[in-house]
């Protein structure tokens, strides 16, 4: 990240998001405090407090009343946004589609917790994973630096014209929303002008263009509302990486689909999402000095899934494990479900191996991934479900 543009502090996950979101200054937030996501909005609201930015802070009952404060501030043309995790996703389900359809460019932070019951306050990505297909883009962030910087990307392509899609940026709570880093912070300057003004498409309160947000779709008109959105859902892989050009231009960063970590030459290859990717980073560094060829495949961007991009960047891997942490109730655990259709049309796919891991918190150790890369270095590859970690 260029010195100009940037300065080095050092600040927990939920910090990092609310410093993102006082950059940008949005004109609503509306959000109820809930762990492990609390630190996002208890930081900000403090700094609405003191008068740091000019936002209108909305504290309701619930999340669900959150999102329907942030909906109607989003229709009216205001830049909004707001953050929630595990049972306030949930209880926002109704109103996560309501958002998408109604073509609403709002920015949600999730610190993802797993769902009740049993209760559980502690991180896996049941909670995210259970909203994938309501229509909202959704971005996973490995650490500190990524949550703070896929906010800024997250509202540019929820905002483009052609996308004006929602977007959730997931971190790992506690894991990384609670814990501290040293992170490059761009100047304010610099993600005002990267962000840029607020053009609401088609607002509620332009009175010389009247608008109607939510109505009533019969069966002659609802198919074609829905298939407008998946169109824009497509639009949005697109532009993903051109918003991400031009981040990377102050940030000196790249945004891609997906990280490849040492995954050219590798025979055996894993593949996962968020914090836990780093410390796969370590055990393929240990295994690389060893003379093991590994690799790793890290989603960035989940939804849109970049399944074609994918399948190429698998394609000479022997061997690939994919590791969920979401629950596999009756079908393919999320990640493994989507790298299997990938390889829908390939003559040769690779043997693929799923495994689910650290549900509610549990942490995985740095022996048990050693044992994954060992099995699937073995050629031990079963067609049911693995679970790292479980109590015999």
């Amino acid at each position: 990240m260029s010195e100009q543009n940037s300065q080095r502090k050092i600040m927990t996950g939920g910090e990092a998001v609310a410093e993102a979101m006082r950059q940008i200054n949005p004109d609503v937030v509306s959000a109820y405090p809930i762990t492990p996501q609390t630190p996002i909005i208890e930081t900000f609201s403090q700094m609405v407090a003191d008068g740091k930015v000019d936002t209108e802070y909305i504290l309701t009952e619930s999340e669900h009343s959150a999102l329907s404060c942030v909906v109607g501030a989003s229709a009216a043309g205001a830049r909004s946004m707001t953050a929630t995790a595990s049972q306030g996703l949930a209880y926002m389900w109704e109103m996560l589609g309501a958002t998408s359809g109604m073509r609403l460019p709002v920015v949600m932070a999730i610190a993802n917790r797993a769902l009740s019951s049993p209760l559980n306050i502690h991180c896996d990505h049941s909670d995210s994973m259970g909203a994938r297909d309501q229509g909202w883009i959704q971005i996973f962030s490995e650490n500190i630096q990524e949550a703070y910087e896929n906010m800024l990307l997250a509202l540019r392509l929820s905002e483009h014209p052609e996308v004006l899609l929602p977007t959730m940026v997931m971190q790992d709570g506690f894991s990384t929303s609670h814990s501290a880093e040293i992170i490059e912070m761009l100047e304010d300057d610099a993600v005002k002008k990267f962000v840029g003004e607020f053009k609401p498409h088609k607002p509620l309160l332009n009175f010389s263009e009247p608008m109607t947000y939510g109505p009533v779709a019969l069966p002659d008109t609802y198919f074609e509302v829905k298939r407008q959105q998946i169109e824009a859902m497509r639009t949005a892989k697109q532009k993903y990486l051109e918003v991400g050009s031009e981040l990377s231009k102050i940030t000196g960063n790249k945004y891609p689909y997906f990280e490849e970590y040492k995954l050219a030459d590798a025979e055996v290859a894993l593949v996962t999402s968020s914090s836990t990717a780093g410390t796969i980073k370590e055990i393929i560094d240990g295994l690389r000095a060893q003379g093991e060829k590994v690799g790793l495949l890290k989603i960035k961007l989940f939804r849109p899934f970049p399944y074609a991009e994918i399948a190429d960047a698998l394609a000479h891997i022997k061997t690939v494990g994919v590791l969920d942490r979401s629950p596999d109730f009756g079908a393919a655990a999320p990640f493994f479900g989507d790298i299997k259709i990938s390889f829908a049309d390939s003559t040769k796919p690779p043997q693929l191996q799923s495994y689910v891991f650290g549900l509610g918190g549990r942490e995985i150790q740095l022996t048990e991934i050693e044992k994954v890369f060992a099995d699937l270095l073995a050629g031990k590859v079963e067609p049911k479900t693995r679970y790292i970690g479980l109590k015999e």
